[in-house]
C-alpha cells in the first residue's frame, strides 16, 4: 500500500523553476527525509515521485499512471504540491465524506503552526488520473498572493524560496503523509 507525495521538475520556458515547481519537489523530498531521520517506519510505503512533462500535457504523470494503474487499489492517497511553497494554509482534498473527516482530524495536529484548513478539491495535473479513478487526493494550499509574480518568469529562482515558509510546507506534507501511511486502515473510498 502506497502514500504518494510529489512535485514536478519541468520548468519549460524561462527562469529556473525553483518555485514552480521545484518547491513542491523539495518539500516532498524533505517529508521523506524527516520521517527517515526521526526513525519512523509507517505501516505503508511512502513513495516520492518527481514528475516530468507536466507543462507538456502531463505526459510523465500519464505514463506513471499507465504503468501502475493495475495496482490502483493499493494507492491510499496521492499528494501533489504545485502552487509554490509560500506560507501554507491547509490542504485541498478530493475524497468521500468519511475520508475528508479523517483528513480534517489529521490537520488538527498542525494547530501549533496554524495550518488546519481543508478545502474542497485537490488540484494537480499529475494526480488527476488517480483521483478520477477514486483514489483520495491532496494538494498543498498556500498564500498565492505572490505566486504569479514569479510563475513562468525569469524571476522564478531560488531567491524566491523562503526557508521558513518552505519548512512549514514540509511540516504539513510530513505530518499528513506519515499519519495516513501509519493508520490501521487505508482512507475510505
Amino acid at each position: 500500500q502506497i502514500v504518494l507525495v510529489s512535485g514536478h521538475l519541468d520548468s519549460w520556458d524561462v527562469g529556473q523553476g525553483a518555485m514552480d515547481d521545484g518547491g513542491g519537489a523539495f518539500i516532498s523530498w524533505e517529508a521523506l527525509s524527516l520521517i527517515k531521520d526521526l526513525g519512523l517506519r509507517p505501516k505503508r510505503t511512502l513513495r516520492l515521485v518527481l514528475w516530468t512533462g507536466e507543462e507538456q500535457g502531463g505526459i510523465g504523470a500519464e505514463q506513471y499512471y499507465q504503468l501502475h494503474k493495475e495496482n490502483i487499489s493499493n494507492f491510499d492517497i496521492v499528494m501533489e504540491s504545485d502552487e509554490g511553497t509560500f506560507r501554507p494554509s491547509g490542504l485541498g482534498f478530493t475524497g468521500n465524506a468519511k475520508a475528508r473527516d479523517i483528513v480534517k482530524e489529521i490537520m488538527t495536529l498542525l494547530q501549533p503552526i496554524n495550518v488546519t484548513d481543508v478545502y474542497d478539491y485537490a488540484d494537480g495535473t499529475d494526480i488527476d488520473y488517480w483521483m478520477r479513478d477514486g483514489v483520495p487526493g491532496a494538494s498543498l494550499r498556500d498564500d498565492l498572493s505572490k505566486y504569479f509574480w514569479f510563475h513562468h518568469s525569469q524571476g522564478d529562482t531560488m531567491t524566491v524560496q523562503d526557508p521558513n515558509q518552505m519548512n512549514l510546507c514540509a511540516a504539513v506534507w510530513t505530518v499528513v503523509s506519515y499519519v495516513i501511511a501509519d493508520m490501521e486502515e487505508m482512507l475510505p473510498r
